[in-house]
């Protein structure tokens, strides 16, 4: 359940979405430059090497384009948000997203924790563990238990 947005929120949000339209224009440019130095039809007779070479940075730019695209399908997206007063919060659990993942990627609309789990399912294993994390707690005889697992 999201709480109504506080003054402090606010600004934090007027902050991150001047960051959001800040990178939106960032990439807007970048397609654009993208778009214009794509070859048009060559009628030029290349080699194979020559060919395959321009296939491979054709297929590089269109990927770029594609990735660009999509974070700006996800930055119209938070601006949205932004609007409709639900910015911050997890579009899965409802909780807040941390300032600090929102910093870094003002565009998250999950928090941390269903991002793991999230992409835990997509590739099938479990997410690494970060080396923020704390270690297990020793037992009393000052092993983990992965340790007396393997005693």
């Amino acid at each position: 359940m999201m709480r109504k947005a506080t003054v402090g929120d606010r600004k934090r949000y007027e902050v991150l979405s001047q960051m959001l339209r800040d990178r939106q224009a960032e990439i807007k440019n970048k397609l654009r430059l993208l778009r214009e130095v794509l070859p048009s039809e060559s009628t030029q007779v290349k080699d194979a090497e020559e060919q395959s070479m321009e296939d491979f940075v054709l297929g590089m730019d269109f990927a770029l384009m594609e990735m660009e695209s999509e974070t700006l399908r996800k930055i119209d997206e938070a601006l949205h948000r932004i609007e409709e007063g639900t910015y911050g919060g997890c579009e899965e659990c409802g909780e807040r997203i941390g300032e600090a993942r929102l910093k870094a990627l003002p565009f998250a609309s999950t928090c941390r924790e269903c991002q793991e789990r999230r992409e835990e399912v997509e590739t099938g294993r479990p997410h690494p563990r970060s080396v923020y994390e704390e270690e297990p707690a020793p037992s009393p005889r000052g092993r983990t238990s992965a340790q007396e697992r393997v005693r």
